[in-house]
């Protein structure tokens, strides 16, 4: 399942593991508490796989090919490694093409997973499966990933996690638009 970064992402990612396995990645925090507060909340339900994204996609791999469901999170700039720079905004955004290699690995099909907060709580949209993705092009399969979350990010602007600083690898000769290249 792709499920970009909105601030309801959690929420969504719980609530389908509440009721069915899953697996989902996640990256240590700053903080040792703060990540042990977070896998805590993330695996309350029993039913979850959380992966630790320094170990690679490999154990995913292993996960999705024995039929779990994965909640993937790949709209992150990660820097130069396994990213290509594709439009976001039509802004090069350094984009890691992990979801496009996940599915041609394995066959598995991505159905969009995209969580909306609202006043009374959250909602949980799954789109349609993805009929022809990866194909052969990785860049292509890629950009038709930001394309959709471009959409879903111009439907609810105020929920997506800017923070994460999408643009924070530039293309050679390309300014900082944060000012800096610290990560």
């Amino acid at each position: 399942m792709l499920a970009p970064h909105f601030v309801g992402i959690d929420a969504g990612g719980m609530r389908f593991q509440a009721d069915w396995p899953g697996a989902s990645m996640y990256a240590n925090q700053k903080s040792r508490v703060l990540t042990e507060a977070m896998t805590r909340g993330r695996t309350r339900f029993g039913h979850s796989h959380i992966l630790l994204r320094n170990d690679g996609l490999r154990p995913a791999l292993r996960l999705i090919r024995k039929g779990v469901p994965f909640y993937f999170l790949p709209d992150m700039d990660l820097g130069p490694p396994d990213a290509v720079f594709v439009p976001f905004f039509g802004v090069p955004a350094a984009t890691v093409t992990s979801l496009a290699r996940l599915a041609k690995m394995t066959g598995a099909v991505v159905i969009p997973f995209v969580t909306r907060m609202t006043d009374t709580g959250y909602v949980a949209q799954l789109y349609p499966a993805w009929e022809d993705f990866p194909g052969d092009d990785e860049v292509a399969a890629t950009r038709r990933m930001n394309a959709f979350i471009e959409e879903r990010v111009r439907e609810m602007p105020e929920q997506y996690l800017w923070s994460h600083r999408r643009f924070k690898t530039r293309p050679a000769g390309m300014p900082d638009p944060y000012g800096s290249n610290r990560r």
